[in-house]
């Protein structure tokens, strides 16, 4: 990356409308994921938020949170930790449901992936409504894992779902 000329995330985001229904305007990251160096760029910008924060696992939702989750537990040095739909985890699990606006869902973690203590950084790809997250961050507090933050890509200030989850400590790389 050059010093000079910084990578804008925002030129990597590309709008999407009526996407997945009439009326919504989707942010779509794939652009983002496909050009190196502003995939790298978020990583990195994520990294050094909370390199000095004594993060040990970061843990995401299913999917898009995994494509940012794990090259940055790698980068962090830290572990990885996959909050997935029900069914999908082959362990015992503890589970977290929570609303969606056309009904309820759930999401689920190895019993034995968080201990009590850890300090752990929740990644998404984009804070919305702030449903999904709010469940893992009900999930990760469950275990008695210290939750140090809630990160994301993108943020839609409009929807609110930062108070949702407030107080914890939120970071996002580009809102909206």
């Amino acid at each position: 990356m050059s010093a000079s000329a910084p990578v804008d995330l925002r030129n990597w985001i590309r709008d999407i409308p009526d996407f997945p229904k009439p009326g919504i305007q989707f942010k779509d990251i794939t652009p983002l994921l496909g050009h190196a160096e502003a995939f790298r760029t978020s990583i990195d910008l994520l990294e050094a938020e909370f390199r000095h924060k004594g993060i040990e696992v970061i843990a995401a939702a299913e999917a898009r949170g995994f494509i940012f989750g794990a090259p940055l537990a790698m980068k962090m040095n830290a572990g990885f930790v996959p909050i997935r739909k029900p069914g999908k985890l082959p362990y015992a699990t503890i589970a977290q449901e929570y609303a969606l606006e056309y009904g309820n869902d759930r999401l689920e973690v190895h019993s034995d992936a968080l201990a009590p203590g850890r300090r752990v950084l929740l990644i998404d790809d984009v804070l919305a409504t702030g449903g999904t997250m709010c469940a893992c961050r009900d999930l990760v507090r469950s275990t008695g894992a210290d939750l140090v933050a809630c990160a994301f890509v993108i943020e839609l200030s409009f929807l609110g779902g930062r108070s949702k989850l407030e107080p914890c400590e939120i970071f996002s790389l580009v809102t909206y």
